[in-house]
């Protein structure tokens, strides 16, 4: 808004009006109107000179300050973008690792088990082996020390049977036969 009383003043430096007169339409008027236009334009010019040009160029500046800030923001969102999608695919990538490290150790566990269970079989199966061998060993000195024992019972028996039955020659005779027999002979078991 324009103030009255500063139109006032600048009328009364120009000269045009009497103090006591606020407006008048006449040629004065019109003179004071074109002088204040003109020099309005000048300080326009004046102005759009010094003033409107690094006015301008502050604006333009900030303009294109903010422009770059938004397309740094831009490529760093873009990078950020690229970043997450680069992380979930390492994140899958590991996802597989564990899963192939996971089946790798179960089909390892499941071979170790088998090896194990097939080692411990076979081990049974040796000590089975070796049970009935010493079974059969045992066996079969039991039954040559059953032998021996029913050969010195059965010798015994025939001693005294052939001592009562036999006089000393046909004893010694029988015996000597005996030990002819022994002689010739090889023992087998």
């Amino acid at each position: 808004m324009i103030d009255l009383d500063f139109l006032l003043v600048l009328s009364t430096a120009a000269g045009a009006l009497p103090p006591d007169r606020v407006f008048a339409l006449d040629a004065q008027t019109f003179v004071n109107v074109a002088v204040n236009l003109l020099n309005v334009g000048i300080l326009a010019i004046v102005l759009a000179k010094v003033l409107y040009k690094p006015v301008k160029k502050f604006l333009q500046k900030r303009t294109d300050r903010i422009q770059d800030q938004f397309a740094s923001i831009e490529k760093e969102m873009a990078d950020a973008t690229d970043m997450k999608h680069l992380y979930e695919q390492k994140l899958e990538e590991i996802e597989r690792e564990r899963d192939e490290i996971l089946a790798e150790a179960r089909k390892s566990a499941m071979d170790t088990g088998r090896r194990l269970v097939s080692e411990a079989k076979k081990e049974a199966e040796t000590i089975r082996e070796r049970a009935a061998s010493s079974v059969e060993l045992e066996w079969q000195r039991a039954q040559t020390e059953m032998r021996t024992a029913i050969i010195d019972v059965s010798a015994v028996m025939a001693e005294k049977f052939v001592t009562l039955a036999i006089n000393k020659e046909t004893h010694d005779k029988l015996f000597d036969e005996t030990m002819a027999d022994l002689e010739g002979m090889t023992w087998t078991d």
